[in-house]
């Protein structure tokens, strides 16, 4: 008898065991599997009358009536923020509702909120999300327990986005979306010539665009695409993909990413780039803009420009532009999407933007060459009815450079 319960005992542990298996295999499957839901990525600022961007969020929610759970996690002010969310939602036809999970949350235990089953299944039977702007650090320190783990919230994020629903996001909203984001940045230039500290500068992000794929935000506004290259080779990132304000990078299932919007989009391509040792310095990074209505393939990275330039293609043998290209920054508001425009209009071999400090700033001697030349594959497109371009696959090589101090002399009157 000892023997046979013995026997009994060893089978049903057996059976178990496979059970306990076919339930992680089955959970792991689940989470390769990839999602069926689509993202749009914002790069913050979005403005309430920019129609196509909030018209395209409710599109991908389900359309009129959806239900998309409104996360003011990121904000100092979760309420105020919240409800403008949920009423712009709404005003476009949405059935937004507000998640009361925020660190800055007067009254409530996030830790709790975030872990409710109840809050999660409505967030798991939502058409979309959206996450308001911010700081980034507060929506991942809401959602994630201390150990790093998801809370149910996140979980349930993760299996409405999995079964077919939209995430969206802007600034600290769009920071999130890649497995790594900037946390406690420095400034642009500052983070050239100091670098990158892993937990600092940069820290973990919530993933949802997938692992192979860097995500940073404001980017042409405020220079910031410098600052996602040193990010990138920190982590191994071959792909970067940066928006700018009042626009959205719509990202589907397919991976293709469309960009809709006021402005546009920087896809930097690291996979032929060669970094030196000492002061930043990189070469053949690959650089293209996409304007509005363009498509990027994130799997093929096959470009598609907007209807009304499919049939602009700029001709080299014609260009418009003929003197040379030069900008003493290469950081301000668009500068680098308009050095960009005009070397692909040109006749000029390259155009040169230069980015240096105050001379009472950190290591005010050094400072950066941002070279950009026409590659043999480099093709450019400009719009039938506006002034703008889509340029693709320039080439990209920044060098440290020596400041002479002072760097000017007052001209002595004649």
């Amino acid at each position: 008898m000892l023997r046979l319960a013995l026997r009994v005992v060893v089978v049903m542990l057996a059976f178990a065991s496979v059970q306990f298996a076919s339930a992680a295999d089955a959970s792991a499957a689940s989470n390769a599997t990839p999602p069926k839901g689509s993202l749009v990525i914002i790069g913050g600022n979005l403005r309430p009358a920019n129609a196509p961007v909030w018209e395209r969020i409710l599109q991908l929610a389900g359309g009129k009536d959806a239900r998309i759970a409104v996360f003011a996690s990121a904000s100092g002010y979760p309420e105020k923020s919240g409800k403008f969310l949920v009423d712009r939602l709404n005003s476009y036809g949405a059935k937004a509702f507000f998640v009361p999970v925020a660190v800055k949350l007067a009254g409530s235990d996030y830790h709790a909120a975030a872990d409710d089953p109840k809050l999660a299944e409505l967030v798991r039977s939502a058409g979309g999300a959206f996450f308001a702007g911010g700081d980034q650090i507060r929506i991942t320190s809401a959602l994630r327990h201390e150990d790093g783990s998801n809370t149910r919230v996140l979980d349930a994020l993760w299996d409405m986005y999995r079964r077919g629903g939209v995430i969206a996001g802007t600034s600290a909203g769009a920071a999130i979306m890649s497995s790594t984001m900037f946390g406690r940045p420095r400034a642009v230039l500052a983070t050239l010539k100091l670098g990158i500290e892993d937990g600092k500068e940069i820290t973990d992000g919530l993933g949802f665009v997938g692992d192979d794929v860097f995500i940073d935000q404001h980017l042409l506004v405020r220079g910031r695409f410098a600052r996602m290259l040193p990010a990138m080779l920190a982590k191994g990132y071959k792909l970067g993909l940066g928006i700018d304000e009042d626009t959205a990078m719509v990202v589907l299932p397919n991976r293709d990413v469309e960009v809709i919007g006021y402005k546009g989009a920087l896809v930097l391509d690291l996979s032929a780039a060669n970094a030196r040792e000492g002061a930043f310095n990189v070469s053949n990074v690959r650089v293209s803009y996409l304007d509005n209505g363009d498509r990027f393939n994130i799997v093929t990275h096959e470009f598609t420009p907007s209807e009304d330039k499919a049939d602009g293609k700029l001709d080299p043998s014609r260009p418009y532009y003929r003197e040379p290209l030069f900008t003493a920054d290469i950081l301000g508001n668009s500068t680098v999407v308009d050095l960009m425009s005009k070397l692909i209009d040109s006749d000029q071999p390259e155009a040169i933007g230069i980015t240096l400090g105050s001379p009472n700033g950190v290591q005010p001697d050094l400072g950066f060459e941002f070279r950009f030349t026409r590659a043999a594959d480099s093709v450019g497109y400009s719009s039938a009815s506006t002034d703008a371009y889509s340029i693709y696959n320039l080439r990209l090589d920044i060098r440290p450079i020596l400041i002479r101090r002072p760097l000017y002399q007052y001209k002595s009157p004649q």
